[in-house]
């Protein structure tokens, strides 16, 4: 793939799956593959879920490595029977991980979005091509005898006609293959695709995880404690999402929210506008959509807060409590912080889609908080 058409499974600025050494905090989807494999009863088909950025792709490339580098136990031999198999990891200097790495591995094939040869532009889905070829990479493969891996990433972005033709293999298994569908929303999966799968069920990682798996990126990692867990609390466990609000000064912009917010509903107009200013700066876009992003949580956390009665703990930010409480103290404010939410959501998704002026629209979305914010008892006086 070429630098103007970056992998489609690698999350930008970081290491592709196949290159991560260690998962982090997904011990218990972990175990339950290696029980499985150590019991015999391995299914053919595997669908990895959970949200974004949690370790599925990375977990995918584990069991594919492991699989492809250890042989099935065959039962008692000279010495007795084998132990059974205590972890995924594979010794990076084995041949099938030396492949894998290389991506020259006959063994495994990795299903994703490709580009358009007409177009010279990638594709937004994965079409029945993709998983036709597949049919060759089998023929390729059986004379060997040896195990056969596909990862589908993601397994969401199949079309129909791919998604049919993948539910064929399904149904009929070719011999000593497994198949790892990697899934962020697996509701929009077909049934019967659904069906066909055992579900491993990767979780959001707590602080402890995350910092060790940005540490093993070679990203700085936040400087305080403090700033470890509001990282952690707007990335909602997603190393991928961390990884995107480190590189685009997300806790930044998170920070300069919630002050806006602290001067509600005297809105400081000096604070909106140099937000707005940098939203609307030359390359800014991608900065543009974390703002919107952020907004997005944060309303919700209003909403959150209104509707129990207390703020969502931890923090994603210093003071933000407290923020919270004076703004949604009540359930109908909480009610009024929802309504915004999905109104603010939908207009700058909107105005983001037709190329509407960035600060205009975020001076519209800060104006629409200031409104909204007007039914919320005032600041103390100092």
């Amino acid at each position: 793939m070429s630098e103007d058409h970056p992998l489609p499974d690698q999350v930008p600025g970081a290491p592709h799956p196949r290159e991560t050494r260690t998962l982090f905090g997904q011990d218990a989807a972990q175990d339950a593959f290696l029980e499985a494999f150590n019991s015999g009863r391995m299914h053919h088909a595997w669908l990895l879920t959970g949200p974004r950025g949690v370790g599925k792709a990375t977990l995918a490339w584990r069991m594919a490595r492991f699989l492809l580098a250890t042989p099935p136990a065959a039962g008692a031999g000279l010495f007795g029977a084998p132990l059974p198999a205590t972890s995924l990891d594979i010794d990076p200097e084995h041949p099938v991980a030396r492949r894998i790495l290389a991506g020259a591995e006959p063994g495994l094939a990795a299903i994703t979005r490709t580009v358009n040869e007409k177009t010279d532009r990638m594709r937004n889905e994965i079409v029945v091509e993709d998983i036709r070829r597949l049919s060759r990479f089998f023929g390729l493969s059986a004379a060997d005898g040896g195990h056969r891996v596909v990862i589908v990433d993601d397994a969401d972005e199949m079309n129909t006609s791919a998604a049919n033709a993948l539910l064929k293999m399904l149904e009929e298994p070719p011999a000593r293959t497994t198949l790892l569908l990697v899934s962020h929303q697996p509701s929009g999966l077909l049934p019967t695709i659904r069906s066909r799968c055992r579900t491993l069920r990767l979780r959001p990682l707590d602080t402890g995880g995350m910092q060790s798996a940005l540490a093993q990126i070679g990203l700085e990692t936040p400087r305080s404690a403090d700033e470890l867990v509001h990282l952690a609390t707007l990335a909602s466990g997603s190393v991928g999402a961390a990884l995107r609000l480190i590189n685009l000064g997300g806790l930044q912009t998170y920070s300069e929210l919630v002050a806006i917010l602290s001067s509600l509903p005297r809105l400081d107009r000096v604070q909106a506008l140099a937000l707005a200013d940098a939203a609307a700066a030359r390359g800014a876009s991608d900065r543009f959509d974390l703002l919107l992003t952020l907004i997005d949580i944060l309303l919700v956390r209003l909403a959150r807060t209104g509707a129990s009665g207390t703020a969502p703990l931890p923090e994603a930010a210093a003071g933000e409590a407290a923020v919270l409480a004076r703004l949604s103290d009540t359930v109908r404010m909480g009610r009024s912080w929802a309504d915004i939410a999905a109104t603010i959501t939908a207009r700058g998704r909107h105005g983001q889609a037709v190329n509407l002026d960035p600060a205009a629209l975020v001076l519209d979305t800060v104006f629409k908080i200031q409104e909204t914010a007007a039914g919320a008892p005032r600041a103390p006086r100092p």
